[in-house]
């Protein structure tokens, strides 16, 4: 669980294969004669704490810090007036995808922190939604990100499936961390995996990814789920130019080792151009475009492609009461750097507001609310 090792003048200390935690070495080497390891670790002064995979500045999100987990996109939880909740425990990723609608990945040019939240806090507000959305939530661990580089995943999983309100819990990743062993410990407590898989031939795999991707190594643990009693959902994103033949492939693939046992075995997804997303020059297809190709393969392959939250259990519920409204105005305080570049993270009646300013955290600042949709908020600076 702690590995520590020497580095460029500094002692490292790595937690769980994803907190990098550097102190300059001098400092260690002092503190370390008064103190122990674990001390130095939690309470030094003169330390920087980065996500491993990103190097990005990580902030942790605990109870005691009191940042609300509602608000903002990037962690916490989201209601989108649904049965179904999205549960966001970290952000950062271990690929660097050329279609990722967030530019994440170490190669990001606009994503410069990241956040990590404390399982037992994130349980505990879930459990305030759940109760408040009654029985037959789903619960959809997915993210700006990589949800299985989160440590503390499979205690995340089992105490979502222990709220009594929840009736599926589910996620979505590369699979790329996935492993048997993994597998085998989320049995019983995941029921579906999303599996973004956009490629069967590695030289493709590679372009879309942005990295050497473990290809043998993912459609391996992609079988081992499907032979599991977790629900196998193979989610390729259609990149025009790119992966036009790898599409049919997949679907011959998904079908050929026992995707969706209970759901739809295929999501096959369109890509679309985010404005902070990344935007490999393609010509992107039209939705008409899209859903009539989608339809071809259907007759071809004999598989619903066509999808709709129905087929997922998906319905329509009461949103958790908003306390903000568009245009309303508050005099707030910064709490956290979000995560593009002059974006701070502002609370508002137990929200977080994301804004655009330069002042610093811990400042006040009066801002407009631009934005409550999905009960995600922003703001302006007046």
């Amino acid at each position: 669980m702690l590995r520590e090792f020497e580095e460029k003048g500094e002692k490292v200390f790595l937690i769980r294969n994803l907190i990098e935690v550097r102190i300059p070495k001098k400092t260690y080497d002092k503190l370390i004669k008064r103190y122990s390891k674990e001390y130095i670790i939690s309470f030094a002064e003169e330390k920087t704490v980065l996500n491993h995979v990103t190097k990005r500045p990580l902030y942790f999100i605990t109870k005691a810090g009191r940042i609300p987990l509602l608000g903002y996109n990037a962690f916490g939880l989201i209601d989108r007036g649904t049965n179904l909740i999205q549960v966001r425990p970290i952000t950062g990723c271990n690929l660097n995808c050329i279609f990722c609608s967030v530019d994440e990945g170490r190669f990001s040019r606009t994503r410069f922190v990241d956040y990590i939240v404390d399982p037992d806090y994130l349980l505990e507000e879930f459990r305030k939604i759940a109760e408040f959305k009654g029985k037959g939530v789903e619960a959809h661990i997915d993210g700006q990100g990589e949800p299985t580089i989160y440590p503390y995943l499979v205690d995340l999983v089992k105490g979502l499936k222990d709220v009594r309100e929840v009736e599926i819990v589910s996620m979505q990743t590369n699979g790329v961390l996935l492993s048997e062993k993994i597998v085998d410990d989320l049995e019983g407590y995941m029921d579906r995996i999303n599996l973004s898989v956009s490629a069967l031939t590695q030289d493709v795999a590679n372009k879309l990814y942005g990295v050497r991707y473990p290809l043998k190594k993912v459609l391996s643990v992609a079988e081992y789920i499907a032979n599991s009693k977790i629900d196998l959902h193979i989610a390729p994103v259609w990149l025009p130019g790119y992966n036009d033949d790898e599409i049919p492939k997949i679907i011959e693939w998904a079908l050929e080792i026992g995707a969706g046992k209970r759901f739809p075995p295929l999501g096959i997804q369109k890509y679309i151009p985010h404005r902070h997303g990344r935007k490999p020059k393609v010509k992107v297809m039209s939705f008409k475009e899209f859903y009539d190709k989608l339809r071809e393969l259907e007759k071809e392959y004999g598989v619903k492609l066509v999808l709709k939250p129905e087929d997922f259990g998906i319905e329509k519920r009461p949103r958790i009461p908003q306390p903000i409204r568009k245009g309303e105005i508050y005099n707030a305080q910064i709490v956290l750097p979000g995560r593009m570049k002059g974006e701070k993270l502002c609370i508002v009646k137990d929200r977080l507001v994301s804004v655009l300013t330069d002042r610093e955290v811990g400042e006040f600042v009066k801002i407009k609310i631009t934005r409550e949709k999905d009960g995600i908020f922003a703001g302006v600076v007046i």
